[in-house]
C-alpha cells in the first residue's frame, strides 16, 4: 500500500513536472513570437496599420533569442515603417510575412528621403513567407520627372535594407513600386532566393533590385520583369554574384551607371551566370557618366552562361552615358574599366550590332575579353559589333565578327 502510495505521488510530481515544462515551453515560445494582429493591425486594407506593425517590431527587437515577426494572410495599408535596431539580445529575427501589405498612395506621408519599408542595422535577419510589398506605383508615377529632370525629387523605394548583415530574403514578391522594388545599401552577407518582382513595362525608375556599397550579395532563382533594369549594381559594390535571373520586361541587368559623382568607391569581383534576358532594351549592359568628376574603378567581372531573346542590345559597355537630352560636357569617363569577361553568351538580337563596346577615350578598356558569343539578329541585315577604344580579345564562337 505504501508502495503504491509513494509511485502514485512520484507520478503526480511527474505529471506536475511536465505540465510546467509545457507552460514554460509556451510562455518561451510566445515571448519570442509577435504577431502584427496582437498589436492592433486590423488587416482589412483600409485602416492604416503602420503604427500595430512598429509597435510589434519594437516588441520584437527588444525580445531575446530566436524571435520571429508573424505578419499573417490579410491586407495591411501601410505608411512609411522603420524596422530599425539594432536588437541587442536577438540571436535571429525571421519575419515571416504571408499578408499583401499595400503602401499608401498619399505621397504627403513620405517626408524628403523617405522610403516605404525600411530595414536597417539588423544582424541575422530572414524575411520569408510568400507575402507581397505592393506599391501602388501607378498613381505616382506621373510625378516622376527623374528620367527628364536630373534635379528630380526621388519616390520612395518599396523595401530597403540599411547596413543589414547575414540577412536572408526568400519566397518574396514585390509589385509597381513607386520607384525602386528593392535596394541595398551598405549591406554585408545578403542572400536573395526565389524573389519575384513585377512592374509595367513602360513604369519609370521601377528597378527590381539596385545594389550599393555592399559586399557579399548573392541573388539567385528570381523572377523580375519592371519598366527599368532588372538589376542595377551601384559604386562601392565587391562579391556580387547573380545567378539564375529571369529577367524581362526591363532594361536588362546593369552595373552603373557609375561616375556620376565625386569620390565613388570601386566596383570589384561581380559575376552574372546562367540566366535568360526576354524582350528587354538591353542584355548585360555596364554605363558610366560622361565628365566624371572623380575616377574610380570598376574590374574582375564576368557575365557567363546567359541567354538572350530578342534582346534589343544585348551585349553593351557605354562610357559615354547620359540619360537627359544633353549633357553640360563632352569630357571621356575617367571611370577604368579592366578584367571584363563575356563567355557563353547566345541568342537573338533585335538590333543589327548585337556586341556594341563603346570605351573612353579617356581611360580605354583593358583586358575585354570575349568567349563563344553566338547572337543572331532577327532582321535581314548581317549582325555586327562596334568597338571604340578598347581592343578586346576573342575565342571560340564570334557571332557577330569581332571588331577589326
Amino acid at each position: 500500500m505504501l508502495d503504491e502510495m509513494l509511485r502514485s505521488t512520484q507520478q503526480r510530481a511527474i505529471h506536475t513536472r511536465r505540465r510546467l515544462s509545457n507552460a514554460e515551453a509556451r510562455k518561451s515560445s510566445s515571448s519570442r513570437n509577435f504577431n502584427v494582429l496582437h498589436y492592433g493591425a486590423r488587416a482589412n486594407g483600409i485602416t492604416d496599420d503602420s503604427k500595430a506593425f512598429m509597435a510589434a517590431w519594437k516588441a520584437a527587437c527588444a525580445a531575446v533569442g530566436a524571435v520571429k515577426l508573424q505578419i499573417p494572410a490579410g491586407t495591411y495599408l501601410i505608411g512609411p515603417t522603420k524596422f530599425a535596431g539594432p536588437c541587442k539580445n536577438v540571436r535571429s529575427l525571421t519575419v515571416n510575412m504571408k499578408g499583401h501589405l499595400k503602401a499608401t498612395t498619399d505621397l504627403s506621408k513620405y517626408v524628403t528621403g523617405d522610403d516605404w519599408v525600411e530595414f536597417a542595422w539588423v544582424d541575422m535577419l530572414t524575411l520569408t513567407g510568400g507575402g507581397t510589398f505592393d506599391g501602388q506605383g501607378a498613381a505616382s508615377w506621373p510625378y516622376n520627372k527623374c528620367p527628364t529632370n536630373k534635379n528630380c525629387k526621388l519616390l520612395p523605394t518599396s523595401v530597403k535594407f540599411i547596413a543589414t548583415s547575414n540577412t536572408v530574403v526568400e519566397n518574396i514578391k514585390s509589385l509597381n513600386s513607386k520607384f525602386f522594388h528593392i535596394a541595398l545599401v551598405g549591406c554585408k552577407n545578403f542572400w536573395g532566393k526565389n524573389i519575384k518582382i513585377t512592374a509595367p513595362s513602360n513604369s519609370p525608375n521601377t528597378d527590381g533590385i539596385h545594389i550599393e556599397r555592399s559586399t557579399g550579395v548573392t541573388i539567385y532563382r528570381s523572377v523580375i520583369g519592371t519598366g527599368d533594369d532588372c538589376i542595377s549594381i551601384g559604386q562601392g559594390n565587391s562579391q556580387v554574384l547573380l545567378s539564375g535571373i529571369s529577367c524581362g520586361p526591363g532594361h536588362g541587368i546593369s552595373i552603373g551607371s557609375l561616375g556620376k559623382y565625386q569620390n565613388e568607391e570601386d566596383v570589384r569581383g561581380l559575376v552574372i551566370k546562367d540566366s535568360t534576358l526576354a524582350g528587354t532594351s538591353n542584355g548585360v549592359r555596364i554605363k558610366t557618366w560622361e565628365n566624371s568628376p572623380g575616377t574610380s574603378r570598376a574590374v574582375n567581372m564576368t557575365f557567363e552562361n546567359i541567354v538572350m531573346k530578342s534582346v534589343a542590345n544585348p551585349i553593351v559597355i557605354d562610357q559615354t552615358y547620359c540619360p537627359y537630352s544633353s549633357c553640360a560636357s563632352k569630357a571621356p569617363s575617367r571611370v577604368i574599366l579592366k578584367d571584363i569577361f563575356f563567355r557563353n553568351i547566345r541568342g537573338t538580337s533585335t538590333t543589327p550590332v548585337a556586341v556594341m563596346l563603346r570605351c573612353s577615350r579617356g581611360v580605354p578598356c583593358k583586358n575585354v575579353n570575349l568567349h563563344n558569343v553566338h547572337l543572331k539578329y532577327v532582321g535581314q541585315a548581317p549582325v555586327a559589333a562596334l568597338c571604340m577604344n578598347v581592343r578586346a580579345t576573342y575565342s571560340g564562337t564570334q557571332i557577330p565578327p569581332p571588331c577589326k
